[in-house]
């Protein structure tokens, strides 16, 4: 039996395109080349009209509020008393 060859990773920096039917009876298999890192146009009649892509991870973004917002340590858990008495008597 002859050993067969390791298939070598794609170029996730690579871009391939297809065609509207390959994309559409291959999706599967484009969406593991995707997943792997590599970006896919799909085309019609030769011109691009799409791209595979991954999403961006979501999140929380760190630092947009850095030197804007401040709290005290030492009372942060404290109740807010003018919340309080909005809550209790005003329109909230």
């Amino acid at each position: 039996m002859r050993e067969q060859p390791t298939p070598t990773p794609r170029d996730p920096r690579t871009a391939s395109t297809v065609n509207v039917h390959e994309a559409k009876t291959h999706l599967s298999r484009l969406l593991e080349r995707v997943e792997a890192g590599e970006r896919i146009t799909i085309a019609r009649n030769g011109r691009p009209v799409a791209e595979l892509v991954a999403p961006r991870p979501r999140g929380i973004t760190l630092g947009l509020g850095k030197g804007k917002i401040f709290y005290d340590p030492d009372t942060f858990d404290e109740p807010d008393e003018e919340l309080t008495r909005l809550m209790t008597e005003g329109p909230i």
